[in-house]
């Protein structure tokens, strides 16, 4: 049965992580994502779950901790702060290059550099358009809530192993530190070594006998063979893109224009639309949940139907140039967005759709 709670969306990431039979997690404190690793060193969930709990010396120890731990099959996962998820970004392409399954959380704040601790967006990106180096991609779900950072623990490890790719929950501060009710799910239990032997047949764990060794690498000098391991990660990136698409259509039914906003932005366009609504403006929201695989298609289909596209986002401009590529010149988009960490008022991207798209 369901627990109903009132927390923060950082608490709610560790909760649904030790209730989901996760493995570990290994991260280091960074603001506004810090609530993530004291919620779990509260909970102490190597008690309970037998989910193992490390503070590490660094942002590169922790993602190379999760490097190891999912090359055993191990459900691990990681999470920090923008400058933070910076440090990653080798890591995140052996892990990707390895095909190997892992979460990673980046609650975002304002940059570049060491910037702010305020929310920002502007991390977008660096995450679909892949921080690391090399022809990767990273399967990455935003939440606009705190029930959605709970649920997308278990969909981004779901994900993560069904397509043996990691995966990233990109969120902000502004929902990180939210406090809203949340259901959280049953508890499961971990899997154990036999199962995980079972399931995960390329998870190094030991030699057993009469088996040839599970080398796990993304390194292949023979550029014949490294080609064909390239080949076989941008086939698995199609199939994601054909079948792991989400997105949710807000009083788009008869919308003259379309705002498309992704986490806590599109929270925010929510009052924005109403406001818009009552002077007269028949205006819509289309939010992408996944950001990478994009809903290029759907927003391609909007492009035949409205007068103009804005693009809400907490940056200077980024998400807006994947919805140019979609509507290919057939309506107008533009961007709309504050930065710095100040987050727009629904006044304010009322007024810029007036300015921006009706004028």
């Amino acid at each position: 049965m369901n627990d109903i709670k009132l927390m923060k969306g950082n608490e709610a990431i560790a909760h649904a992580a030790i209730r989901y039979g996760a493995d570990g997690y290994f991260g280091y404190p960074i603001t506004p994502q810090s609530e993530i690793l004291e919620t779990f060193m509260a909970e102490k969930p190597w008690e309970t779950t037998g989910m193992i709990v490390m503070q590490v010396e660094s942002e590169i120890a922790a993602i190379n901790m999760v490097y190891g731990g999912a090359g055993t099959g191990k459900r691990v996962m990681t999470s920090s702060s923008s400058p933070g998820i910076s440090l990653k970004q080798e890591g995140l392409s052996y892990i990707a290059g390895c095909e190997l399954p892992c979460l990673i959380v980046n609650v975002m704040r304002g940059g570049p550099g060491l910037g702010t601790i305020q929310p920002s967006q502007s991390d977008y990106f660096q995450t679909v358009k892949g921080g690391g180096h090399g022809d990767y991609r990273l399967l990455t779900l935003a939440p606009a809530s705190v029930q959605e950072m709970a649920d997308f623990v278990a969909l981004g490890f779901d994900l993560a192993f069904k397509y043996l790719t990691p995966s990233m929950i990109l969120t902000d501060g502004l929902i990180g530190q939210l406090m809203e009710k949340v259901s959280l799910p049953p508890y499961q239990r971990r899997k154990t070594d036999e199962e995980i032997a079972e399931e995960c047949p390329w998870a190094a764990q030991g030699k057993p006998a009469n088996v040839d060794p599970r080398i796990i690498t993304s390194l292949e000098l023979d550029p014949y063979k490294m080609e064909e391991n390239n080949l076989r990660l941008q086939a698995k990136y199609e199939k994601i893109v054909a079948n792991e698409i989400r997105y949710e259509e807000y009083m788009c039914d008869d919308a003259d224009y379309l705002l498309v906003a992704f986490g806590s932005s599109s929270r925010i366009c929510e009052k924005a639309i109403e406001l818009a609504r009552e002077q007269h403006m028949k205006v819509g929201m289309l939010r992408p949940i996944t950001l990478w695989p994009f809903p290029s298609n759907i927003i391609a289909e909007y492009a035949e139907k409205v007068k103009g596209i804005i693009s809400i986002e907490l940056n200077a401009g980024q998400m807006v140039e994947d919805i140019r590529l979609a509507v290919n010149g057939k309506v107008k988009v533009e961007h709309f967005g504050r930065l710095g960490g100040i987050v727009f008022t629904p006044n304010e991207i009322v007024q810029a759709i007036k300015e921006k798209l009706l004028h």
